[in-house]
């Protein structure tokens, strides 16, 4: 093969390559995610959402009013507030993150998505439109393991996986010994080695 063959070759081969990777591309190129992760900040879990939806893929079921909730064993999550919300179904994941019951939150700010029924539904602030930022938070009283959140990270997909909602929950924290309670067993330690050196003395 002469240099010429060899160059023509060389572009017909990168052509074909960047044809097929752009069409393998195609489904993921307006690719949004919107991600829940979930905090101990205090007594409570703040659950703290940010992001973008593309509702491509995805079917509209209508409007109503939704509360904000944390139910792990039923797939359950929200942030925001109360409101009405356009309900979508269509995303495809796990059906919990944990055996946890219901719980709702002390405080909300933001925009209002939830995640709910076993994680097949999506409900997004009424009249959004897709691909614009979201952003939203929610506070629960309680700790990761009281909530009966299983650590780790949760996805559920649609639009052949092109897009995302993302929950991930942290290992639960043990809380570290204060000062005091470190001071306390060091003195108990040291009258504890006191009284056997005494014995050993009288003996």
């Amino acid at each position: 093969m002469n240099t010429r063959s060899r160059s023509l070759f060389g572009r017909l081969a990168a052509s074909c390559i960047t044809a097929t990777l752009a069409v393998l591309a195609a489904p993921f190129a307006n690719a949004s995610v919107f991600t829940v992760t979930l905090a101990q900040v205090g007594p409570d879990v703040v659950a703290t959402g940010s992001g973008t939806i593309d509702l491509t893929g995805l079917t509209s079921f209508g409007s109503f009013p939704t509360s904000p909730e944390l139910y792990a064993d039923h797939g359950i999550i929200g942030v925001g507030p109360s409101t009405t919300t356009d309900l979508y179904t269509g995303p495809t994941g796990p059906f919990s993150f944990g055996p946890g019951s219901a719980f709702f939150p002390a405080a909300t700010s933001g925009d209002s998505v939830f995640l709910e029924d076993f994680g097949l539904d999506l409900d997004v602030p009424q009249g959004y439109v897709s691909g614009t930022s979201l952003s939203g938070s929610a506070s629960y009283a309680g700790t990761i393991t009281s909530l009966g959140l299983m650590p780790g990270t949760y996805t559920w997909t649609w639009n052949s996986g092109a897009n995302s909602y993302v929950l991930v929950i942290p290992m639960a924290t043990v809380p570290e010994p204060s000062a005091w309670t470190l001071m306390l067993i060091g003195v108990a330690s040291l009258g504890a080695a006191m009284r056997s050196h005494r014995k050993v003395v009288t003996a």
